[in-house]
């Protein structure tokens, strides 16, 4: 007997952990307690803390996330938080003021898209948050071409005509208004049949079983930008607006010396004219039909600061950029005077083949949109989009000196040209770079060839030669010195001297400006 109380109190020391010696442990068997054995150690080499009488307290962390200054990623978060919930309900009496759909009966052998919720926090351009924003989404990836739509193409306004018109602006002295359409897609009218599941948190009690057939247009849908952009533009033409023939995303208003000019991107619009009275007529009639909220002067637009003194308008993407440095973990880089090393020639193969290709792609586009004011940065640009199928090392690290020399030139703006750049008095409106497909001799041919690419641009291709244009007084071509030649930064690697100076002659400004917000 004692033999087997023996071997299980052995077995009991070894499974359990060492107590202390002042601390007994009670017989499951005998109210006396039966002593244990502490004196068993390990003779094993290794020092461990336990050995060593360091006991460290385990801490438990809890991961919790605060979802009033966070985007929700599903419904069921969302539904926690009364703020999102009042936005989900905005979002959905509005869908139901619009007469957006109404509930049938499944039909047999039809397309059944279903939705989901999506949130977003609206901020100002110092990141304060705006207004919490749910926006019901249909999938449109399950739509069939030929079923459930057809046309999808709905034009936006160019970069260029964003240009031209806020420095016609300035020059006329011209006021800058900005108008935001309210759930601009429910006022898009389908042409095709169409059904969607009904959304989640809001399913009927007594026929949950049913549809939504569309009336309406709605986010996500293949066509639902064609249908709010027809749906505007045929508003607009009833009130004497004509779409521009260059830009069908601008619009003209000219009667009885009141001239108008609304440019529209999805659904923000930007107004300007020479009578304050019109504006604020037109935007009376735009409110009768669609949801506009008018949020005053131009401060913001499209990612876009606009910032207006009684002498020039400074557009800059100040905001953006320095939201680019942190998403790239750019912010402690060291700062550079050029964004492109005057040394550096990119080539296909240089380099290792990098590990993250779509990683270089985003950061490239996101770039090339950075040039809608940043002329300066537009040839470097160019030089690492020439690599987006198969990027290596060496052309990521070119795409770093680029932010480099952002986080140098944070506030720089306004600048725009293939060796050509286009002017409306002393502002710049447009540019590109292009390659040739010929090889020019000499910079003179190759000049040459860039300003025949500007002229087709601007008067009839049939008649686009340059010497028939100056014998008839078209055109006047003049002299301008090596040095004077504005077009070179965006067609070569430049000094930095020389960049600097050339940045200034294209009113890049060089130093911060006073942006709203900022």
């Amino acid at each position: 007997m004692s033999n087997a109380t023996t071997v299980s109190n052995a077995t009991a020391t070894s499974q359990t952990p060492a107590l202390s010696p002042d601390i007994t442990e009670p017989s499951l068997h005998s109210p006396n307690p039966i002593s244990v054995n502490t004196n068993t150690t390990s003779h094993h080499p290794m020092q461990t803390r336990s050995k060593s009488g360091i006991h460290k307290p385990k801490l438990g962390y809890a991961a919790q996330v605060d979802y009033t200054v966070t985007e929700p990623s599903s419904y069921k978060i969302a539904a926690q938080h009364s703020q999102w919930c009042i936005a989900m309900q905005d979002e959905f009496d509005a869908l139901q003021k619009q007469g957006t759909w109404s509930l049938v009966p499944p039909p047999p052998h039809k397309n059944i898209v279903g939705c989901k919720w999506v949130y977003k926090l609206k901020r100002h351009s110092d990141g304060t948050i705006t207004r919490y924003k749910a926006r019901l989404v249909a999938k449109g990836f399950h739509q069939q071409q030929g079923v459930d739509y057809d046309e999808t193409f709905s034009p936006v306004v160019k970069p260029p005509t964003v240009r031209l018109i806020l420095s016609l602006a300035m020059s006329q002295n011209w006021p800058l208004r900005q108008l935001d359409v309210k759930k601009a897609f429910l006022h898009g009218t389908l042409k095709e049949e169409f059904y969607m599941a009904q959304p989640q948190g809001y399913i009927g009690s007594t026929n949950s079983h049913y549809v939504c057939k569309l009336q309406k247009s709605i986010y996500g849908l293949k066509q639902a930008p064609r249908a709010w952009f027809d749906s505007f533009t045929t508003q607009l033409l009833h009130l004497r607006f004509t779409a521009s023939t260059a830009d069908s995303s601008l619009f003209i208003y000219h009667h009885k010396g009141v001239i108008a000019y609304l440019l529209l991107y999805v659904d923000d619009i930007v107004l300007t004219n020479n009578s304050t009275s019109f504006l604020d007529h037109l935007i009376l009639q735009l409110s009768k039909v669609f949801d506009i909220k008018d949020l005053g002067t131009l401060h913001y637009f499209l990612g876009i600061q606009v910032a207006r003194t009684p002498k020039n308008v400074l557009i800059t993407q100040s905001k953006y950029a320095s939201d680019l440095l942190i998403k790239h973990h750019m912010v402690d880089s060291k700062p550079t005077k050029t964004p492109y090393s005057p040394n550096t020639r990119l080539s296909l193969h240089e380099g290792d083949v990098s590990s993250d290709p779509y990683g270089y792609r985003s950061l490239v586009d996101a770039l090339h949109y950075l040039t809608f004011t940043r002329p300066d940065i537009s040839f470097a640009v160019h030089q690492v989009c020439q690599y987006m199928s198969t990027p290596t090392s060496i052309h990521l690290t070119a795409t770093k000196r680029l932010l480099r020399y952002i986080k140098c030139t944070l506030h720089h703006g306004i600048a725009f040209t293939p060796g050509l750049l286009v002017y409306l008095g002393s502002n710049p409106i447009t540019w590109s770079a292009k390659k040739q497909p010929t090889v020019s001799r000499s910079s003179t041919e190759s000049e040459y060839r860039a300003l025949a690419t500007a002229t087709i641009e601007h008067i009839e291709v049939d008649f686009h030669f340059i010497r028939e244009r100056v014998l008839r007084k078209d055109l006047v071509v003049k002299f301008v010195s090596t040095t004077d030649q504005l077009a070179d930064i965006f067609t070569k690697s430049l000094p930095t001297q020389r960049f600097i100076d050339l940045c200034h002659n294209l009113t890049v400004s060089l130093k911060p400006h006073s942006i709203e917000g900022e």
